[in-house]
């Protein structure tokens, strides 16, 4: 993880990526779950769980991914409102490209460590 981003966003650009994780992780659950009322299962849960993934920060280039890949094909399959699937493909696809930020698991399991070295005296 720490080879794809160079740093993990902390302050406010870092709050600004938790807010667009969290907004894109709870449109990708609910289109899911309302889907899932339909009888299809195979992508409904697959949306489900990358929301979940890229809500908490796991895994977030493979959950953004695949938050991009599910609105695009939202967005072709759905005439009557296809901006909703390339607005949450636009979020996936940055979430991917631009990282977690400090406040997600991706951050506390791959981010950089301080190593404080103290003086050995006596």
């Amino acid at each position: 993880m720490r080879r794809l981003f160079s740093t993990f966003a902390p302050g406010w650009p870092g709050v600004g990526l938790l807010l667009m994780r969290v907004a894109a992780g709870v449109a990708m659950i609910s289109t899911a779950i309302m889907r899932l009322q339909t009888g299809a299962l195979a992508i409904p849960v697959l949306a489900i769980v990358a929301g979940l993934l890229l809500m908490a920060g796991l895994w977030t280039p493979v959950a953004g991914s695949v938050v991009a890949i599910i609105g695009i094909w939202r967005s072709v399959n759905h005439i009557s409102d296809p901006w909703a699937g390339m607005l949450l493909a636009s979020m996936g696809a940055a979430l991917a490209l631009v990282g977690p930020g400090a406040w997600s698991v991706d951050a506390r399991l791959f981010g950089w460590k301080r190593i404080d070295f103290r003086d050995r005296k006596g």
